[in-house]
């Protein structure tokens, strides 16, 4: 049995065309791919690559200067930091959260919208495995290049489960009995319509934006258009700590605000959801209130 696609290069001994990782006695990361015959320069010195070569993961090198790095493979979430940009990338923390409630699951056939710097797609991708369906659209030429040289210098080529298309979801999108739909955009309820017919029933649609005029747009949209349940929406932050002896205490610097995640799964056909019973605050709705389309705006 063959092993999943870049599984090959997230074991063993460094190897050439290896990603690798140094960190310095400050914490400091740098990044590079080993090549034979080739220098690491750093302002501390120097070691040659046909030093680690070879070498278990987690070895320790001295530069000419005799400053000491740890050597290992990036993680994703490493690689995904520090990789090539386009567009701002989707970071670790979101990331996982869309894995999760999304519920990617190997083998699942997952649209994606926004692909950016191919982060979330290098995510996906490692979820679903080799038999999966990941179909990937940008509007963007240019971030759709960098995207495809970010993940497959990942995975050490061409992913079997991916395809990449340029253009617009709502205008391109010709995929049907679709598991998962991730939409990472500006105005992701422009592809609601589209979206709701792709989607198997019980199906998921998770949805990134970064602010809460978008959010509320795109949950107001959700249940105009009446075939998905009642959306959850959230955010999540990452607050590490400090440890050192006596000294327990919260790090002063966190990751905080990066988006906002939504997430409602698709009725069967010709199903209404239940009446919501809720109590909204008082002016939530307004008499000026005019629903998520008025003016062709944002929400009032």
């Amino acid at each position: 049995m063959s092993e999943p696609t870049g599984a090959a290069r997230r074991r063993g001994p460094f190897k050439v065309g290896d990603q690798v990782q140094l960190t310095d006695p400050k914490g400091r990361h740098y990044t590079f791919t080993l090549e034979a015959g080739k220098n690491f320069h750093t302002h501390k010195g120097s070691f040659p690559h046909d030093e680690l070569i070879g070498a278990p993961e987690g070895s320790v090198v001295r530069t000419t200067g005799n400053v000491a790095y740890l050597a290992l493979r990036p993680l994703l979430p490493d690689y995904v930091l520090s990789m090539p940009r386009g567009a701002a990338v989707v970071y670790p923390k979101d990331a996982g959260q869309i894995l999760a409630f999304a519920d990617i699951f190997p083998g699942a056939r997952v649209v994606e919208a926004g692909v950016g710097s191919g982060s979330l797609s290098s995510f996906l991708l490692r979820a679903i495995g080799d038999h999966g369906m990941l179909h990937s659209y940008e509007r963007r030429a240019d971030f759709a290049e960098i995207a495809q040289q970010n993940v497959e210098r990942y995975f050490g080529g061409p992913h079997p489960a991916w395809q990449l298309t340029v253009g617009d979801l709502q205008d391109n999108l010709s995929d049907s009995e679709v598991d998962r739909v991730i939409l990472d955009m500006l105005a992701p309820w422009e592809c609601l319509d589209v979206v709701s017919k792709a989607l198997v029933p019980g199906g998921i649609v998770c949805c990134y934006v970064a602010t809460t005029t978008q959010l509320a747009r795109t949950v107001e949209s959700l249940r105009e258009i009446g075939c998905f349940n009642e959306p959850t929406a959230w955010e999540s932050m990452i607050r590490n700590w400090h440890i050192e002896g006596l000294a327990v205490r919260p790090d002063h610097r966190m990751i905080g605000h990066t988006g906002f995640l939504l997430t409602a799964r698709r009725l069967a056909d010709g199903v209404e959801p239940p009446m919501r019973r809720r109590r909204p605050a008082k002016g939530a709705y307004g008499e000026d209130y005019a629903g998520p389309n008025a003016d062709g705006g944002t929400p009032r």
